[in-house]
């Protein structure tokens, strides 16, 4: 796992495919730099890139008021098949099948259904295309079922479409950025595909 920042309050990594965000992580966090580690967001088993994780509890207290807030924006790759609009906002509701772990894009608002908004830019013109996306809201699998709602399923995401080769969903968190201590955080790496 490779470390992009760290100090005592906080360790910015960049999460590999295929470990979990919630508990192997926090865990390999505190092997390297000991104590405690508190997770603050997450991303899919299958989905690697930019996480931020706290190292005490006074910092996971203010790393959360801020995701809260939406001061913690979170920008995504993602390679879809099919060539979308230039750039655009997708606003939609989302239900959550926890029995079956697949997110739906329903009509209207009811229980258990939540707003997910997000806005992307085309980066490419060619069939897979390249789109850079910012959150809104963080909703489980939500850039994947926003697109793959509309036709352009990400690379890889056979959960949401995808009839493709590739193992996994062509999806990265490659920036975050906070305010913290007077002055804003930016991380960011980009995926190899």
């Amino acid at each position: 796992m490779d470390f992009i920042y760290s100090d005592r309050e906080i360790a910015v990594i960049i999460k590999p495919v295929g470990v979990d965000s919630e508990h192997q992580v926090p865990a390999m966090i505190s092997e390297q730099l000991g104590g405690g580690v508190f997770p603050i967001h997450r991303l899919d088993l299958n989905v690697g890139g930019v996480m931020v994780y706290a190292r005490t509890k006074q910092a996971a207290a203010l790393l959360s008021r801020l995701v809260q807030e939406g001061k913690l924006v979170k920008e995504y790759r993602a390679l879809v098949h099919g060539v979308p609009p230039e750039s655009g906002v997708l606003e939609d509701f989302l239900f959550k099948d926890s029995r079956k772990n697949k997110v739906f894009v329903v009509k209207k608002e009811r229980k258990g259904v939540k707003k997910a908004s997000l806005e992307y830019t085309r980066l490419t013109d060619s069939d897979p295309s390249l789109l850079h996306i910012k959150l809104h809201t963080g909703r489980s699998h939500q850039i994947r079922v926003q697109f793959s709602s509309r036709g352009f399923p990400l690379v890889g995401d056979h959960k949401y479409g995808s009839r493709d080769e590739a193992k996994e969903p062509k999806l990265f968190s490659c920036r975050i950025s906070f305010p913290w201590k007077g002055e804003t955080k930016v991380f960011e790496a980009f995926p190899e595909w």
